[in-house]
């Protein structure tokens, strides 16, 4: 069974021979830089030059020898975005300074800071009109330059055996809200004036599906999960009401899935949010959902045995492998193989699990702990 047979076997949820791995492939499953170099040099492997899919985040794009040493089964495509394409980074200060193709502003301390804050907004006074929401200057999303050299890159990872993944261009339609008017006015507008924040979210509705009309006519036939980027948990609730996502955004990303569906009937869906979201994982389901991540098993009401018991049959879980937050950075080893054990017991029984670690392997995890991860796996994962 190679990589690709055994990640389309898990997402049938059956079971393969043993439990898929990913680490990279998306910008919510990778690995800060100076984890990617500390990993690196504990493994024994070369040096290398560190390119980047993801300046904000500084997250590496690891080298093919990295990922066949840990027998990582998939590989993503990273479609030119603000994140990654005419990154300039001016030094302003204690800071470097990056302007992008939104308007954003972002920040790093300088000369090593270890990740971009957002300083600035391009839209921030709190009466923006509908209009000016129209007229702002947006990117052009359609962009044929996005995907440059994508089909071919794709194509020698289907030929090589691995299962494609493609990164959404941008955040979900409620972050990039935030990102383009601040959160505390998306917040209130859409609170006081949902049909203004609805304008908001329909140019961003607009914005993707110009992407993925221009995208998935090239890709889709060599690409098998298509992912989405959208944060609405927190570690005790969540950022809006259930109510307030079914009214203001669950269309808008009904309408979403189901055109990328029409596009390439045979993809899978993928969609992210961290926190507590146990209260709309069955709206997630009934727009088209087919695998959840990242699985915040340190959340309120995200206990992964109590999620794949009433979600199992409808959803993939993707992540949730060890806990990012606590036992991955600060715990020893041991205490992190058993929490690799204790999370592939609770979601891995019956395939529909493809096991990473529950959000990026960051700056401050000890490679130790980072290997434990993976020679856990090694042991705990087979079926």
């Amino acid at each position: 069974m190679n990589s690709r047979e055994r990640v389309l076997t898990t997402l049938d949820h059956t079971e393969p021979d043993r439990i898929p791995l990913d680490l990279g492939s998306i910008q919510v499953t990778g690995i800060h830089r100076v984890a990617y170099q500390t990993m690196r040099q504990a493994l024994g492997l070369p040096p290398a030059e560190i390119s980047l899919c993801d300046s904000i985040q500084q997250l590496a794009l690891p080298g093919e020898d990295f990922l066949q040493y840990l027998n990582v089964d998939t590989r993503g495509l990273f479609p030119l975005n603000s994140h990654n394409w005419q990154v300039i980074e001016e030094p302003d200060g204690d800071y470097w300074r990056y302007h992008d193709e939104w308007g954003i502003t972002h920040r790093r301390p300088y000369p090593d800071g270890l990740y971009y804050s957002i300083i600035d907004v391009p839209l921030s006074t709190p009466d923006i009109t509908a209009d000016a929401i129209e007229k702002h200057d947006w990117p052009d999303m359609a962009d044929p330059q996005r995907i440059d050299g994508l089909r071919e890159q794709a194509a020698r990872y289907r030929a090589a055996g691995y299962a494609v993944v493609i990164k959404d261009p941008f955040a979900g339609i409620f972050e990039m809200a935030q990102r383009i008017i601040g959160m505390q006015e998306i917040l209130i507008m859409m609170a006081t004036d949902p049909d203004r924040a609805g304008v908001l979210f329909g140019k961003l509705l607009e914005l993707k599906i110009a992407f993925w009309d221009m995208a998935l006519p090239v890709l889709g036939d060599v690409v098998d999960i298509v992912t989405y980027a959208d944060d609405y948990g927190t570690q005790q609730s969540q950022l809006i009401s259930p109510r307030m996502f079914r009214k203001q955004l669950k269309p808008h990303i009904r309408t979403l899935f189901a055109h990328i569906k029409q596009l390439a009937p045979h993809v899978k869906q993928f969609f992210h949010s961290c926190g507590n979201v146990r209260p709309i994982i069955p709206d997630f389901i009934e727009i088209g959902t087919d695998i959840l991540n990242p699985v915040h098993i340190r959340a309120a009401d995200m206990n992964p045995v109590e999620l794949k018991r009433d979600f199992g049959d409808a959803l993939v879980f993707w992540g949730g492998g060890v806990d990012t937050q606590d036992v991955l950075p600060h715990g020893t080893p041991e205490q992190v193989k058993d929490d690799v054990l204790r999370n592939i017991e609770a979601l891995a029984p019956g395939g529909g699990y493809v096991f990473t670690t529950v959000h990026n392997i960051q700056a401050d995890v000890p490679p130790e702990n980072a290997l434990a991860v993976f020679e856990a796996l090694h042991v705990y994962g087979v079926y």
